[in-house]
C-alpha cells in the first residue's frame, strides 16, 4: 500500500509529519512524499526542510493521498499543475485525505463539491466558496475523503484511517507505540473553548497557524 504526502512551499511541518509517524506504521505501507519537482522543501516556520523523494510524474497510483495546510496553500491554489496531479490521482486512491488548509487544496481541484469538509478554523469558511459544506468537527469522513481540522488534528485523521485500513488493533498499537495521549496544559485548543479575545486577536493578525 502506498502512500503519497503531498509538499510545496511553506507547508506546516506537523501536518504532514504528525499523519506519517501514524500511517508509516501499519504493517506493509510504504510512505512516499512527493511534489512537483523532487527535492528539498521548505516548510512554513523557514527552519525546516522536508525532502521530496519523488516528483509527480513518479506517483501515479497511491491507495492513499494525504495533503497537509499551511500558509503555502493560497500559491498552491494557483498552480495548475498541483491542482491537476491531485485530480489525477485521486482517481484511483482508496483514500484522498488533507489536513488543516490541505482541504482547500481538495475543494479547489474540485473534489468535495457537496461533501462535508473540515478544515483549519480560520480557513473553515472559505470552504463553501469551492462548494463544499463546512463542518467544524476535528475530523470528518464523507466517503472515500477524510479531512482534519488544524494541524495537531492530523494524528487523529491518521488514526481514523489506521483503523479503518489495518484494524482497530493496530490502530491502537500505534497510538500506544507513538503515546499519543494530549494532557495539554491549557484549554485553549479549538474556538469552542479559547477565550474569545484570543480568537478575535488570531483572526484580525491572520498569525494562526495554518493560514492559506
Amino acid at each position: 500500500m502506498q502512500i503519497a504526502v503531498l509538499l510545496y512551499d511553506r507547508f506546516t511541518a506537523l501536518d504532514a509529519v504528525g499523519p506519517y509517524e501514524v500511517l508509516g506504521r501499519i504493517p506493509d505501507a510504504e510512505v512516499v512524499f512527493t511534489a512537483a519537482r523532487p527535492g528539498p522543501v521548505r516548510t512554513d516556520l523557514g527552519s525546516l526542510v522536508v525532502t521530496a523523494e519523488a516528483a509527480f510524474s513518479e506517483v501515479t497510483r497511491p491507495d492513499v493521498l494525504l495533503v497537509p495546510g499551511g500558509p503555502g496553500t493560497a500559491e498552491a491554489l494557483a498552480d495548475p499543475e498541483t491542482l491537476d496531479w491531485i485530480r489525477r490521482v485521486d482517481a484511483t486512491t482508496t483514500w484522498t485525505t488533507s489536513v488543516c488548509s490541505g482541504s482547500l487544496l481538495l475543494a479547489g481541484a474540485g473534489l468535495l463539491a457537496g461533501r462535508r469538509a473540515t478544515s483549519h478554523w480560520i480557513c473553515l469558511e472559505q470552504l463553501p466558496a469551492f462548494g463544499a459544506v463546512p463542518t467544524p468537527e476535528r475530523v470528518v469522513i464523507d466517503g472515500k475523503y477524510a479531512t482534519a481540522a488544524g494541524v495537531s488534528a492530523g494524528i487523529d485523521l491518521a488514526l481514523h484511517l489506521t483503523g479503518r485500513i489495518a484494524g482497530d488493533d493496530v490502530a491502537r498499537a500505534v497510538q500506544l507505540v507513538v503515546e499519543y495521549d494530549p494532557q495539554p496544559p491549557y484549554d485553549a485548543g479549538s474556538v469552542a473553548t479559547a477565550p474569545a479575545e484570543l480568537v478575535a486577536s488570531l483572526r484580525a493578525s491572520g498569525l494562526a497557524i495554518g493560514t492559506p
